[in-house]
């Protein structure tokens, strides 16, 4: 399935300042395989040490958050839009 990934700014390093990049895979795993094979480094600035999403890492397919669906099983249907969206933190 080829898909769409949207990236943030402070991963663009990685994808020659590109905002938005094709991938390959059926589920969110494989497209962050075929991202890390076609943007070396990428994947460890999603994926934590032990594979799991990095908590301060939102990830979207479509408009729905990985973590309330699949997580990385969570299917990427052809065309589909994938998000990677750091978490923002502040307050007053």
């Amino acid at each position: 399935m080829s898909v769409s990934v949207r990236i943030p700014t402070i991963l663009r390093t990685y994808t020659g300042g590109e905002s938005e990049v094709a991938a390959e895979g059926a589920t969110l795993a494989e497209v962050l395989d075929n991202l890390e094979a076609n943007y070396e480094g990428i994947k460890a600035r999603v994926l934590d040490d032990n594979g799991a999403l990095r908590r301060f890492v939102n990830v979207y397919v479509g408009n729905e958050d990985v973590r309330f669906l699949d997580n990385l099983e969570t299917a990427t249907a052809d065309g589909v839009q994938v998000s990677i969206i750091p978490a923002v933190a502040g307050g007053c």
